[in-house]
């Protein structure tokens, strides 16, 4: 893949996907000393950035393959951008989801009239069932990350952030199955190679990560966290990605659930945004410190903002809880 994939690739997306705002964080500027930017991806109509790579790889798609149907496996962000693209174009989906998706997300996909398939116990044995209507039904798979398309529609954040944040020398990104990270880091790199790039994922089933710590895609059992949207295996034969998170992240840090509830909490009682786990890793790393110092602004991408409610309530509830005492 190469800079031009993503140039091609916002082209083919602009007329269904918007570019998405920024906003400087004034209480974490001060905190570390750096502007800090805010990447506001949750603005999208399902609420996260997904829509983009789910955009760019429909829209390659041939009229016969359209026809025949396409379908997906999904934590539920994903699974949310291909039901609402499906409907939109008039394409008949079916997402295949495990049993411990969130409620919030499962209605979210109902409400799209996306045809859900809820299978097994994990992302991994979704996928499974999901390749299976490939096979049996023609349908084509919509990959959550591992695909070019998929990939380069990612990037297109890249290109926004060298745009309108020209100083910017760190960028943080929520780390699952690395589309989103290989994406942007591919724009960014191929500008400046100097522009760090950090992962940050949460502490429970971080397979990214344990993955590359083995130095080849491996498999984890799924844990409970706040970060659901980043769970999930990469694909024991991942092509892409895993190569592309080596090759253009710098650093990796892992987040825990505390600290991930407690950067939801500040997003609602600083920003007055509300914020999923998966997004709340990023602002996590910059509310603790630990991003390496240098110069220049820093970005953190804002993926998204499916949270279930109850959960939302628990984490509001602690909050003021821990704040009276």
């Amino acid at each position: 893949m190469s800079i031009h994939d993503i140039w091609k690739a916002r082209k083919v997306i602009s007329p269904l996907i918007s570019a998405t705002p920024f906003i400087q964080s004034f209480v974490l500027s001060e905190r570390i000393g750096r502007p800090v930017y805010l990447k506001l991806e949750h603005v999208h109509d399902i609420g996260a950035f997904k829509v983009r790579g789910a955009a760019n790889k429909i829209l390659s798609l041939t009229e016969a393959e359209k026809k025949r149907g396409i379908a997906t496996f999904s934590t539920g962000n994903h699974g949310m951008a291909v039901a609402y693209l499906a409907k939109r174009l008039g394409i008949d989906a079916r997402v295949c989801i495990s049993r411990h998706v969130p409620k919030a997300k499962v209605d979210s996909l109902k409400r799209l009239g996306a045809k859900i398939e809820i299978y097994g116990d994990s992302q991994d044995e979704a996928g499974e069932y999901c390749y299976e209507l490939e096979r049996e039904k023609g349908m084509t798979v919509i990959h959550p990350f591992d695909d070019p398309y998929v990939i380069a529609g990612q990037g297109t954040i890249g290109l926004e952030i060298l745009e309108s944040i020209p100083d910017v020398s760190d960028v943080v990104i929520p780390l699952s199955g690395g589309g989103l990270l290989s994406g942007v880091g591919l724009a960014l790199k191929s500008f400046d190679s100097g522009i760090r790039v950090t992962g940050v994922s949460m502490e429970n089933s971080a397979v990214m990560f344990e993955s590359l710590q083995a130095g080849k895609p491996v498999k984890l059992e799924e844990k409970p966290t706040l970060a659901d949207s980043l769970l999930g295996g990469i694909g024991l034969q991942n092509q892409y990605t895993f190569r592309m998170v080596q090759k253009y992240m710098d650093d990796i840090l892992l987040i825990s659930e505390g600290e991930i509830a407690g950067s939801m909490s500040f997003m609602i009682d600083i920003h007055r945004m509300i914020i999923e786990g998966a997004a709340a890793t990023g602002v996590a790393a910059v509310l603790g410190e630990k991003l390496a110092y240098q110069d220049g602004a820093v970005v953190v991408v804002i993926t998204g903002n499916n949270v279930d409610f109850s959960v939302l309530v628990q984490i509001i509830q602690s909050f003021e809880k821990n704040k009276g005492g």
